[in-house]
Order: structure tokens, then C-alpha cells, then sequence
């Protein structure tokens, strides 16, 4: 598995939105943003993220930084779960892992004690020039959102 670390130039994407719109690495240039990778729609620990990352988020317009969720879930599970917390933000999804492999946030990973495959709960700041910024790996939700934002300065 290959880390990201600052400097590197952010993989391209183009993954869909909740509403199934295109959102693209692309179509972002110029614009600085936090792109985080999460496990699953509407379970504990990724609610506790998503949850602190919106609570967050008028702090992170008025940086200028936008903020995208991406997770393997599709669209209506998306929907579903912004709406059930009341989620502000673009939530992407990435059912292929593609994305998330090549920023690092798939692959093997410890799972109480047993060496699993699966999504690797990480964040990035992304310049307004698509390179890295700031890069987290095995993220630990409570507090993250705020940490991040604290980089953002």
C-alpha cells in the first residue's frame, strides 16, 4: 500500500455525489478541500465523523475549504444517511475502491488483532494546486474533525 505524504500530487477522481453528480479532482483545481475516507454509511464510528466534520463545517467555508466524505456506499445510501444526520456536505461514492486504493485508504489493515482487507479510515487536505497538504492514515474519529481543522490555519 502506498501513503501519501505531503507534497505528492492527489491522485485524480471522478466518483458521484449523493445526487449522482460527477465531482472530479479536476473539476476542483483551484480550490482547496478535505477529501476523507470512511468505511460505512450510519455506523457508529462514521456517524461520529460525519457528524464532526458537519458540526465543523461553517468553520471549514470560512477557510475556504470545502469538505467530501467518500465511502464504497452507493448514492441512496448516501442520501440516506445525510439525511438522517443532517449532513450538509457532498458525500462521494467510490463502490470500485479504486480511488481509495491509490490514496492509500484500502488494503490490508488490523481489525482487533486479525490482518483484514478493507477501507483504512484516512483524510487529506488538498491544495488549491492537487497536491497534498496535510495526510492522516488509521484515523481515530472522535476529535478528528476539529484536528483537522486546526492544520487548516
Amino acid at each position: 500500500m502506498t501513503k501519501l505524504t505531503v507534497g505528492d500530487l492527489a491522485p485524480e477522481f471522478v466518483l458521484a455525489n449523493h445526487e449522482g453528480k460527477e465531482v472530479s479532482s479536476a473539476g476542483l483545481r483551484g480550490t482547496r478541500y478535505v477529501l476523507y475516507f470512511y468505511p460505512a454509511d450510519d455506523t457508529p464510528g462514521c456517524t461520529r465523523e460525519a457528524c464532526q466534520f458537519n458540526d465543523h463545517l461553517a468553520e471549514f467555508q470560512a477557510a475556504g475549504v470545502r469538505v467530501f466524505g467518500v465511502s464504497p456506499d452507493d448514492e441512496s445510501s448516501h442520501r440516506a444517511f445525510r439525511e438522517k444526520y443532517g449532513l450538509t456536505f457532498d458525500l462521494l461514492s467510490d463502490p470500485s475502491k479504486v480511488t481509495m486504493a491509490s490514496y492509500g485508504a484500502y488494503g490490508e489493515k488490523l481489525n482487533y488483532g486479525k490482518t483484514i482487507v478493507g477501507v483504512i479510515r484516512s483524510t487529506f487536505v488538498i491544495g488549491p494546486d492537487g497536491a497534498i497538504e496535510r495526510a492522516w492514515y488509521s484515523v481515530k474519529t472522535d476529535g478528528h474533525a476539529g484536528r483537522v481543522l486546526k492544520e487548516l490555519s
